[in-house]
Protein backbone atom coordinates (compact mmCIF):
# COMPACT_ATOMS: atom_id res chain seq x y z
CA UNK A 1 0.00 0.00 0.00
CA UNK A 2 1.11 3.38 -0.78
CA UNK A 3 0.89 6.60 0.50
CA UNK A 4 -1.50 7.99 -3.01
CA UNK A 5 -3.56 4.89 -1.71
CA UNK A 6 -4.29 6.32 1.46
CA UNK A 7 -4.63 9.38 -0.19
CA UNK A 8 -7.07 8.20 -2.62
CA UNK A 9 -9.13 6.40 0.45
CA UNK A 10 -9.02 9.29 2.76
CA UNK A 11 -10.47 11.69 -0.39
CA UNK A 12 -13.18 8.94 -0.97
CA UNK A 13 -14.35 9.07 2.75
CA UNK A 14 -14.23 12.55 2.38
CA UNK A 15 -16.29 12.66 -0.32
CA UNK A 16 -18.82 9.78 0.74
CA UNK A 17 -19.26 11.48 4.05
CA UNK A 18 -22.51 13.67 3.11
CA UNK A 19 -20.79 16.73 3.86
CA UNK A 20 -19.54 17.36 0.45
CA UNK A 21 -22.73 16.27 -1.01
CA UNK A 22 -24.64 18.33 0.56
CA UNK A 23 -23.18 21.18 0.50
CA UNK A 24 -23.47 20.70 -3.41
CA UNK A 25 -26.98 20.12 -3.08
CA UNK A 26 -27.88 22.80 -0.95
CA UNK A 27 -26.42 25.63 -3.14
CA UNK A 28 -28.52 24.14 -5.99
CA UNK A 29 -30.92 24.14 -4.48
CA UNK A 30 -30.68 27.81 -3.13
CA UNK A 31 -30.36 28.54 -6.73
CA UNK A 32 -33.67 26.98 -7.24
CA UNK A 33 -35.27 29.63 -4.92
CA UNK A 34 -35.82 26.87 -2.26
CA UNK A 35 -34.61 27.58 1.57
CA UNK A 36 -34.48 25.33 4.49
CA UNK A 37 -37.41 26.96 6.79
CA UNK A 38 -40.80 28.07 5.89
CA UNK A 39 -41.69 31.79 5.95
CA UNK A 40 -42.77 30.91 10.14
CA UNK A 41 -39.35 29.53 11.01
CA UNK A 42 -40.25 26.20 10.76
CA UNK A 43 -38.45 23.20 8.86
CA UNK A 44 -39.44 23.34 5.10
CA UNK A 45 -40.17 19.73 4.12
CA UNK A 46 -39.84 20.18 0.45
CA UNK A 47 -36.26 21.42 1.33
CA UNK A 48 -35.53 18.69 3.84
CA UNK A 49 -36.41 15.75 1.44
CA UNK A 50 -35.07 17.00 -1.84
CA UNK A 51 -31.96 17.34 0.03
CA UNK A 52 -31.92 14.13 1.68
CA UNK A 53 -33.07 11.83 -1.37
CA UNK A 54 -30.66 14.03 -3.94
CA UNK A 55 -27.81 13.44 -1.60
CA UNK A 56 -28.92 9.68 -0.95
CA UNK A 57 -28.89 8.95 -4.93
CA UNK A 58 -25.63 11.05 -5.14
CA UNK A 59 -23.65 8.94 -2.03
CA UNK A 60 -24.74 5.29 -3.39
CA UNK A 61 -23.70 6.34 -6.64
CA UNK A 62 -20.11 7.29 -5.35
CA UNK A 63 -19.64 4.59 -3.19
CA UNK A 64 -20.43 2.45 -6.11
CA UNK A 65 -18.27 4.28 -8.45
CA UNK A 66 -15.35 4.00 -5.69
CA UNK A 67 -15.84 0.78 -5.45
CA UNK A 68 -15.62 -0.69 -9.23
CA UNK A 69 -12.98 1.70 -9.60
CA UNK A 70 -10.56 -0.42 -7.17
CA UNK A 71 -12.64 -3.58 -8.95
CA UNK A 72 -14.39 -4.64 -5.64
CA UNK A 73 -17.84 -5.49 -5.34
CA UNK A 74 -20.15 -3.44 -3.65
CA UNK A 75 -22.58 -6.74 -2.90
CA UNK A 76 -19.58 -8.36 -1.04
CA UNK A 77 -17.79 -5.52 0.14
CA UNK A 78 -21.23 -4.50 2.11
CA UNK A 79 -23.15 -7.90 1.91
CA UNK A 80 -20.47 -9.95 2.45
CA UNK A 81 -22.50 -12.72 1.42
CA UNK A 82 -23.99 -14.01 4.29
CA UNK A 83 -27.59 -15.24 4.00
CA UNK A 84 -30.12 -12.59 3.88
CA UNK A 85 -33.09 -13.86 6.02
CA UNK A 86 -30.62 -14.72 8.60
CA UNK A 87 -29.69 -10.78 8.48
CA UNK A 88 -32.88 -9.62 7.92
CA UNK A 89 -34.16 -11.18 11.59
CA UNK A 90 -31.05 -9.97 12.90
CA UNK A 91 -31.78 -6.43 12.17
CA UNK A 92 -35.66 -6.68 13.34
CA UNK A 93 -34.00 -7.89 16.81
CA UNK A 94 -31.54 -4.83 16.44
CA UNK A 95 -34.56 -2.28 16.69
CA UNK A 96 -35.16 -2.80 20.54
CA UNK A 97 -31.97 -2.82 21.40
CA UNK A 98 -31.36 0.16 19.53
CA UNK A 99 -34.10 1.98 21.41
CA UNK A 100 -32.44 0.44 24.69
CA UNK A 101 -29.04 2.11 23.31
CA UNK A 102 -30.55 5.68 22.99
CA UNK A 103 -32.48 5.89 26.21
CA UNK A 104 -29.73 4.39 28.49
CA UNK A 105 -27.46 7.42 26.92
CA UNK A 106 -30.42 9.78 27.08
CA UNK A 107 -31.23 8.94 30.62
CA UNK A 108 -27.27 8.97 32.26
CA UNK A 109 -26.34 12.45 30.34
CA UNK A 110 -29.73 13.48 31.91
CA UNK A 111 -28.03 12.64 35.33
CA UNK A 112 -24.34 13.61 34.82
CA UNK A 113 -24.84 16.62 32.32
CA UNK A 114 -28.69 17.83 32.20
CA UNK A 115 -27.45 21.00 30.39
CA UNK A 116 -26.78 19.06 27.51
CA UNK A 117 -30.41 19.08 26.60
CA UNK A 118 -30.78 22.11 24.70
CA UNK A 119 -33.31 21.63 22.67
CA UNK A 120 -37.00 21.27 24.11
CA UNK A 121 -38.91 20.42 20.95
CA UNK A 122 -37.16 18.63 18.08
CA UNK A 123 -37.72 20.52 14.92
CA UNK A 124 -38.17 17.25 12.96
CA UNK A 125 -41.59 16.76 14.69
CA UNK A 126 -42.73 19.63 12.87
CA UNK A 127 -42.70 17.50 9.83
CA UNK A 128 -45.06 14.84 11.06
CA UNK A 129 -47.73 16.91 11.71
CA UNK A 130 -50.61 15.01 10.11
CA UNK A 131 -50.71 11.07 8.90
CA UNK A 132 -49.85 11.98 5.21
CA UNK A 133 -46.98 14.27 6.13
CA UNK A 134 -45.78 11.17 8.80
CA UNK A 135 -45.87 8.84 5.89
CA UNK A 136 -44.00 10.94 3.86
CA UNK A 137 -41.40 11.66 6.27
CA UNK A 138 -41.32 7.68 7.51
CA UNK A 139 -40.72 6.91 3.70
CA UNK A 140 -37.74 9.42 3.18
CA UNK A 141 -36.13 8.60 6.90
CA UNK A 142 -35.93 4.66 5.85
CA UNK A 143 -34.79 5.05 2.87
CA UNK A 144 -31.77 7.97 3.57
CA UNK A 145 -31.61 7.10 6.97
CA UNK A 146 -31.85 3.07 7.18
CA UNK A 147 -30.25 2.83 3.28
CA UNK A 148 -28.16 5.75 2.65
CA UNK A 149 -26.28 5.92 6.13
CA UNK A 150 -25.80 2.61 6.63
CA UNK A 151 -23.87 1.94 3.18
CA UNK A 152 -22.35 5.17 3.92
CA UNK A 153 -20.74 3.67 6.96
CA UNK A 154 -20.18 0.03 5.66
CA UNK A 155 -18.06 2.23 3.10
CA UNK A 156 -15.88 4.14 5.01
CA UNK A 157 -15.31 1.15 7.65
CA UNK A 158 -14.14 -0.82 4.83
CA UNK A 159 -11.70 1.54 3.71
CA UNK A 160 -10.66 2.07 7.05
CA UNK A 161 -9.95 -0.99 7.35
CA UNK A 162 -7.87 -1.19 3.78
CA UNK A 163 -6.15 1.95 3.81
CA UNK A 164 -6.30 4.35 6.93
CA UNK A 165 -5.08 2.57 9.98
CA UNK A 166 -8.21 -0.31 11.42
CA UNK A 167 -11.94 -0.11 11.39
CA UNK A 168 -12.05 0.71 15.17
CA UNK A 169 -10.54 4.24 13.75
CA UNK A 170 -13.18 3.83 11.36
CA UNK A 171 -15.84 3.25 13.80
CA UNK A 172 -15.24 6.32 16.01
CA UNK A 173 -14.35 8.60 13.11
CA UNK A 174 -17.93 7.88 11.82
CA UNK A 175 -19.15 7.94 14.72
CA UNK A 176 -18.65 11.10 15.51
CA UNK A 177 -19.65 12.89 11.81
CA UNK A 178 -22.57 10.42 12.67
CA UNK A 179 -23.29 12.47 15.74
CA UNK A 180 -22.44 15.67 14.77
CA UNK A 181 -25.11 15.63 11.79
CA UNK A 182 -27.65 15.27 14.29
CA UNK A 183 -27.05 18.44 16.46
CA UNK A 184 -29.84 20.24 15.41
CA UNK A 185 -31.95 17.93 17.36
CA UNK A 186 -30.01 19.00 20.64
CA UNK A 187 -26.58 17.80 21.98
CA UNK A 188 -27.91 15.10 24.78
CA UNK A 189 -29.26 13.52 21.05
CA UNK A 190 -26.43 13.71 19.15
CA UNK A 191 -24.29 12.29 21.75
CA UNK A 192 -27.14 9.54 21.68
CA UNK A 193 -27.07 9.41 17.97
CA UNK A 194 -23.15 8.75 17.82
CA UNK A 195 -23.04 6.15 20.19
CA UNK A 196 -26.44 4.21 18.39
CA UNK A 197 -24.23 4.89 15.42
CA UNK A 198 -21.05 3.25 17.07
CA UNK A 199 -23.52 0.17 18.22
CA UNK A 200 -24.62 -0.46 14.35
CA UNK A 201 -20.91 -0.27 12.48
CA UNK A 202 -19.60 -2.51 15.27
CA UNK A 203 -22.42 -5.19 14.17
CA UNK A 204 -21.18 -4.40 10.76
CA UNK A 205 -17.80 -5.16 11.28
CA UNK A 206 -18.23 -8.11 13.63
CA UNK A 207 -20.72 -10.01 11.15
CA UNK A 208 -19.20 -7.95 7.43
CA UNK A 209 -22.74 -7.58 6.59
CA UNK A 210 -25.11 -3.96 6.50
CA UNK A 211 -27.93 -5.70 5.97
CA UNK A 212 -29.06 -6.05 9.89
CA UNK A 213 -27.88 -2.81 10.97
CA UNK A 214 -29.95 -1.04 7.71
CA UNK A 215 -33.31 -2.80 9.50
CA UNK A 216 -32.52 -2.10 12.55
CA UNK A 217 -31.53 1.85 11.92
CA UNK A 218 -34.60 2.19 9.34
CA UNK A 219 -37.15 0.70 11.79
CA UNK A 220 -35.40 2.52 14.62
CA UNK A 221 -36.51 5.94 12.00
CA UNK A 222 -39.48 4.38 11.14
CA UNK A 223 -40.59 4.49 15.76
CA UNK A 224 -39.40 7.44 16.14
CA UNK A 225 -41.40 9.12 13.12
CA UNK A 226 -44.63 7.12 14.98
CA UNK A 227 -43.33 8.68 18.31
CA UNK A 228 -43.52 12.31 16.60
CA UNK A 229 -47.14 11.40 15.58
CA UNK A 230 -48.27 10.57 18.96
CA UNK A 231 -46.24 12.66 21.00
CA UNK A 232 -45.34 15.81 18.83
CA UNK A 233 -42.06 15.74 19.79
Amino acid sequence: MTALDRAAAAFEVILCSGFPTQLIVIAVLAALGMRPQTVGGELSARFIYALTLTDTVLVVALVHFFFRVRGESMAAELFGGRPAGREALLGLAIIPASFIVVVFVLLALQLVAPSLHNVAHNPLADLARTRLQAAVFALVVMVAGGVREEIQRGFVLRRFEDYLGGGGIGLIVFSVMFGLGHLEQGHDVALATGVLGAFWGALFLARRSILGPMIGHAGFNLSQVAKFVVFGM
